[in-house]
């Protein structure tokens, strides 16, 4: 009876877990705190929420990385995982596809016939009239500096435990931490000096520098690829925590490799934005004349 049970695959058949049903039910506590939160309420409910969700994303991946340890993740499993991770990239790829979209578009055609509505407030050319946008040479460019540089660390770092060097992993975790944090630092002053708005509507803003199209699109691209660095960096701290603790091997450090393609995923994505929004979107723009 024994051998008609035993594992003949390479397959990992998880055990019962109380994480998904737990994470559904904080989940939908959260968006309905939100809801109400948005309508008045208090917003203790959301908090709740994500709360729990913050609890089962860390009770989850504690258990996957205890699978690891245990020999659960076969070659099989680990290609899997691969798999997972590329197809979640690519959702993310798709997700910032969207945002250049709409700045084409609107940069592309500032004067669009068809969108009378659109000529209104760009006054017919890109970027919109009276809007000052950043001068893409400065801090842009620094930001674009740190984060290449963060790429390089975090390829020492996947070398260094390549090569079963402990110490040069965490140097380099370390470092590309520490730059990922420098670039939420400029992009966080960078946005507290712009010369326009998200919307029409904020208070205290001339309407001349309103940021209408311009300011959404600007904010929206870059302001959810900071998130992201947000994350990512996140993602590194916890597997600079786990390198501290011993974890990673040579042969087996999906964790960190994980984390390694995120980074470089996010240091492409600020290449276009850097290249399409700064710089192209500035053409034609003289920063002498006090732009």
């Amino acid at each position: 009876m024994a051998d008609s049970h035993a594992k003949n695959h390479d397959y990992h058949l998880v055990n019962p877990s109380p994480w998904p049903f737990v994470g559904a039910v904080a989940a939908f506590i959260m968006a309905v705190g939100a809801v109400r939160w948005m309508h008045g309420a208090n917003p203790i409910v959301a908090i709740i929420g994500l709360v729990g969700v913050l609890y089962t994303m860390f009770m989850w991946w504690r258990d996957v990385i205890r699978e690891g340890d245990e020999g659960d993740h076969t070659p099989v499993v680990q290609l899997h995982l691969r798999y997972g991770m590329l197809l979640f990239i690519a959702s993310e790829v798709m997700f910032f596809v969207a945002w250049f979209w709409a700045f084409f578009d609107v940069s592309l055609f500032p004067d669009d016939p068809l969108q009378a509505s659109r000529t209104a407030v760009t006054g017919g050319q890109w970027p919109p009239v009276h809007i000052q946008v950043f001068d893409p040479w400065h801090l842009p460019l620094l930001n674009t500096l740190i984060l290449l540089t963060s790429g390089t660390t975090v390829t020492w770092a996947h070398h260094a435990l390549l090569k079963n060097d402990r110490q040069g992993l965490k140097w380099g975790l370390a470092a590309t931490i520490a730059l990922g944090l420098l670039f939420t630092a400029v992009q966080a002053y960078e946005y507290t000096h712009a010369h326009f708005a998200f919307s029409r509507e904020l208070a205290n803003v001339p309407p001349e520098q309103q940021g209408n199209i311009y300011g959404s699109t600007f904010f929206m691209a870059t302001g959810f690829h900071g998130f992201h660095v947000i994350v990512g960096t996140i993602f590194l701290i916890v597997c600079l925590f786990r390198a501290m603790a011993g974890h990673f091997k040579p042969e087996g450090h999906f964790g960190f490799e994980a984390a390694a393609w995120y980074w470089h995923f996010v240091d492409v994505v600020w290449l276009f934005l850097f290249a399409c929004i700064y710089v192209w979107g500035s053409a034609g723009v003289d920063f002498s004349a006090g732009h």
